[in-house]
């Protein structure tokens, strides 16, 4: 992890993920998927993860809400969000920030790669560009 993103993360404590990111690991992820069939793999793998908690589903806004304790004792509340983009193609992007204090220290930019990473290994074969 560069310094940059450690002293970003001294003062923010949320990171997100989108098109237009600086960051190429904060791109958002496209699958050729539908959004119905990207939202049910999606919600059954984050249901697996360790360590998550899952909080609330919306599955006709395409959010899903997951919380995270880090070993600090800290919460930090995350959004995955799928969005269709055309019929057979559907967009990820995932928020995530702490409560309370100031900075994460890189925490959530971590958890989005971290997710991100489970993401594209089960969804390896429909990962594709935007």
């Amino acid at each position: 992890m560069s310094l940059k993103r450690t002293l970003a993360g001294v003062i923010r404590s949320f990171e997100t993920t989108s098109d237009r990111a600086k960051d190429p690991k904060l791109k958002t992820h496209y699958y050729s998927l539908s959004k119905d069939k990207a939202w049910a793999e999606v919600s059954s793998t984050l249901k697996k993860i360790q360590g998550y908690k899952l909080l609330h589903e919306v599955p006709n806004v395409g959010e899903i809400t997951l919380e995270k304790r880090t070993a600090t004792g800290r919460t930090m509340d995350i959004t995955v969000s799928i969005v269709s983009v055309s019929p057979v193609k559907t967009a990820v992007d995932i928020y995530s920030a702490s409560r309370g204090g100031m900075g994460d220290l890189g925490a959530n930019y971590r958890v989005i790669l971290d997710l991100y990473s489970v993401l594209d290994k089960k969804l390896s074969s429909y990962k594709t560009q935007p």
